[in-house]
């Protein structure tokens, strides 16, 4: 017998025009034969609610959510994963047999990139770059992956502090708070420097955190979350003082990949979502 439904999963958010989340996964599901679909979908806040209920009376398989829905909609969910509760934000929801399930993928999808290309977070001493979501979950997810200290940088010092407050009362990493002055210098003994904020994104990317580059020591570690442009101009600098940087397309795919597994039961095709999405965002 002929089978015309697809499965369902896709992105709420506002706005969510240029969000690229759906050339990975649709070529993931290519990939694979799979009759799923990822609709791309604007939720405005007052009908986040409503949109959650459809995903259960819909029989979505799951859902991405990006701003401004990320903090909002926990308390429409029935479950949460120790990192999305550590975190207080989910960016993915899966609908197990209508039991809504938030986990959070940003930090995992960034960590798995970094462990991917063979970088060390057990033991490691980290910079990061912010104090916003992206931080959070990515501070979070290295001090669960054995972190030793975390410096979190940031202009604003309550953000700051509430960062590192959390990471030291939810896991067993040192963290503190940095404040980020001109010319900042980065610590002598730092394995991984992470540029966290929107700084250098696309149309802004003639912009770069303002950091002492030539602190910056040879074989040290650095990432970037911007993923347009590809390569950035904190990443440029960074590689000019000989360190080894790692750009946002592996952790926005990573995330994709961890997603589709969580969707599908099925292993991600990393590679077909990886080049799908870097032919996209090259043009």
């Amino acid at each position: 017998m002929a089978h015309y439904r697809a499965e369902l999963t896709g992105v709420f958010g506002d706005p969510v025009d240029d969000n690229p989340t759906c050339v990975l996964e649709e070529a993931a599901y290519a990939a694979l034969g799979l009759n799923y679909r990822y609709l791309t979908i604007k939720v405005l806040p007052e009908d986040l609610e409503t949109a959650i209920a459809a995903v259960k009376a819909m029989n979505f398989k799951g859902i991405n959510l990006t701003m401004p829905h990320k903090i909002k909609v926990i308390p429409l969910l029935d479950e949460l994963s120790e990192a999305a509760g550590i975190i207080g934000a989910v960016n993915t929801v899966i609908n197990k047999d209508g039991k809504l399930i938030g986990e959070n993928t940003d930090g995992k999808g960034f960590t798995t990139a970094l462990k991917n290309n063979n970088v060390t977070l057990s033991g490691a001493k980290i910079m990061i770059l912010g104090a916003g979501g992206a931080a959070r979950a990515i501070a979070t997810e290295c001090a669960l992956n054995g972190a030793s200290h975390i410096y979190i940088v940031n202009r604003t010092q309550v953000s700051g502090n509430e960062l590192a407050r959390l990471i030291n009362e939810k896991t067993k990493c040192c963290a503190e708070y940095v404040p980020w002055t001109e010319n900042l210098a980065v610590p002598a003994d730092t394995d991984i420097l992470i540029n966290a904020t929107p700084i250098g994104f696309t149309p802004n990317q003639m912009h770069r955190p303002d950091i002492d580059y030539d602190t910056i020591r040879e074989g040290m570690a650095a990432a970037d979350v911007v993923f347009d442009p590809v390569d950035t101009l904190f990443l440029e600098e960074c590689a000019r003082h000989g360190a080894r940087c790692f750009n946002g397309i592996g952790m926005l795919v990573q995330q994709g990949a961890l997603n589709f597994t969580l969707w599908t039961g099925e292993e991600a095709p990393v590679d077909v979502m990886y080049n799908a999405l870097a032919k996209e965002l090259q043009g």
